[in-house]
C-alpha cells in the first residue's frame, strides 16, 4: 500500500448558493492523502487539513505583504489582529516523498505537510515577507499563548498549536481565527495533538519557538510494510531554518544514526521521536556525537545548557505523548559543523557524571595494565610460592 497518494481532481464543480441563486464554477484542485495527514488545494488555499481524520484547519492562505498592501487586501500599518483575510496566492503541489508533501505559492512562500503523528505543517516565507491566515472550524477555539504561540482546541478535545520561529508574529484575529506576519525567512509551524497537550509538548514547543530546536526527526513504522510492527521503518525530518540539514543514514532495530549539518557553530537541539520498533527500551540507551558519549540529562534546563555553550553534548529522554512512538529523545549538540549522532539501545548508556559511559557495566582497576582476573591470579601465585618455602 502506498503511504502517500497524490490525486489531481480535474474540473471540480463548486456550487455556491447565495440568496437562493446557484452559480457553478470550474477549478482544478490537487489532493494529498497520507497515513496521518490529508488536505486539498483550492482557490489559492490549502483546505481541509486533517490529522488522523480530524480536520484541524479549514483553510490556510498566504500572500506577500507588498502585494496585500498594494492590492488593498490589507491596509498598511493595520494591526495583525485586523488581518482576517488575504487574497491567497496560486498554489501547486511541487514534490512528495514517502512522508511529506511540499506546496509552493506564487507569493514565494512554501508549505510543507509532514505525515507524522503530529501532522506538522511548516509555512516558510521565503525571500519575501508574508501574511498567513488560517481559518478554523466553528467548533474550534483559538487562544493566545505568549507572544509566539496560538493554541487551538476542538470540541472533542483535539488540540493544535501555531508557533512562529524567527522573524514574525502570530495572533488570534478579530474573526476568532489565526493570522501570522512572517518576515524574510520567517516560519509558521502547526503541530497537532490527539488529546490535550502535555507539559512535555509545551516544553518542546518552547524549544521550537525560541530557535533552540533546529529540527525534529521521526523514525516510525512504514505503512508500506503492510503491518503495524515489524516492518520497514520510515523517517521524516522537519527543519526549522535554512541553515540546518539532517540525513538519517541508518534506521534499524536498536539503532538510529543520522548526520546533522549546520552552517553556524552554536549548539542546537534535535528532537527525535522513535517508534518501539526502532528503540524498544531507552533505559540503557547510549547516544554518541561523533563517536563521543553524550551525557544523559535529567531535566530540560540541564539538557539545554549543553546547547548554550556547554562543553559536552547531552541527551534527554521523555515518554512520548503519541501512541505511535515509544519515546522522544532530545539531543543537545554543544557545537556544530557536521556531526554524526547515533542512538543505540543496550549500549551501556551514559550519565552526567561520566565522560565515557561509566556505570554498572564499566570495570575499574587499581593496577595499570592489570584487569581484575589478572590481579587475582598474581595474588594466588604469591601465596602458593610462600607456602612452598615455609
Amino acid at each position: 500500500m502506498q503511504r502517500t497518494t497524490i490525486a489531481v481532481l480535474a474540473s471540480v464543480l463548486l456550487v455556491v448558493s447565495a440568496a437562493g441563486v446557484g452559480s457553478v464554477a470550474a477549478q482544478d484542485a490537487e489532493a494529498y492523502s497520507g497515513t496521518n495527514v490529508t488536505f486539498e488545494t483550492e482557490n489559492g488555499a490549502v483546505v481541509d487539513y486533517a490529522v488522523d481524520g480530524q480536520t484541524m484547519i479549514e483553510s490556510v492562505e498566504t500572500q506577500s505583504q507588498s502585494s496585500a498592501e498594494s492590492e488593498g487586501s490589507v491596509e498598511a500599518g493595520v494591526s495583525l489582529s485586523a488581518v482576517t483575510d488575504v487574497s491567497g496566492s496560486a498554489l501547486s503541489v511541487e514534490s512528495t516523498t514517502e512522508t511529506s508533501a511540499s506546496v509552493s505559492a506564487e507569493s514565494g512562500a512554501e508549505m510543507t505537510a509532514h505525515d507524522n503523528e503530529h501532522g506538522i505543517l511548516v509555512v516558510s516565507s521565503g525571500e519575501e515577507s508574508q501574511y498567513v491566515t488560517a481559518n478554523l472550524s466553528s467548533s474550534t477555539e483559538a487562544e493566545q499563548s505568549g507572544e509566539s504561540r496560538v493554541v487551538v482546541t476542538k470540541e472533542d478535545g483535539t488540540q493544535g498549536t501555531f508557533i512562529v520561529v524567527g522573524d514574525g508574529e502570530v495572533t488570534v484575529n478579530e474573526a476568532g481565527n489565526v493570522s501570522a506576519d512572517l518576515g524574510q525567512d520567517g516560519t509558521l509551524v502547526f503541530r497537532s495533538y490527539p488529546d490535550e497537550r502535555s507539559s512535555e509538548d509545551e516544553q518542546q514547543e518552547q524549544l521550537i519557538a525560541d530557535g533552540t530546536a533546529a529540527a525534529e526527526v521521526y523514525v516510525m513504522n512504514s505503512a508500506e510494510s503492510g503491518s503495524e510492527s515489524g516492518g520497514e521503518l520510515a523517517t521524516d525530518v522537519v527543519t526549522y531554518g535554512q541553515d540546518t540539514t539532517v540525513n538519517v543514514t541508518e534506521r534499524s532495530e536498536g539503532t538510529v544514526r543520522m548526520t546533522v549539518e549546520r552552517s553556524q557553530e552554536q549548539g542546537k537541539v534535535v528532537i527525535t521521536s522513535v517508534s518501539e520498533e526502532a528503540i524498544s527500551s531507552t533505559e540503557d540507551m547510549q547516544v554518541t556525537v561523533d563517536g563521543e558519549a553524550a551525557a544523559r540529562a535529567s531535566s530540560y534546563s540541564e539538557h539545554e545548557s549543553a546547547a548554550d555553550g556547554g562543553d559536552r553534548s547531552k541527551f534527554l529522554v521523555k515518554q512520548s505523548s503519541s501512541a505511535e512512538a515509544s519515546a522522544d529523545v532530545l539531543v543537545a549538540i554543544n557545537e556544530f559543523s557536521s556531526k554524526e549522532v547515533a542512538m543505540t539501545e543496550g549500549g551501556g548508556g551514559s550519565d552526567g557524571d561520566s565522560a565515557g559511559g561509566s556505570g554498572d557495566d564499566a570495570t575499574s582497576t587499581s593496577a595499570p595494565g592489570l584487569g581484575v582476573s589478572a590481579a587475582v591470579l598474581a595474588l594466588l601465585s604469591v601465596a602458593m610460592l610462600a607456602r612452598r618455602r615455609a
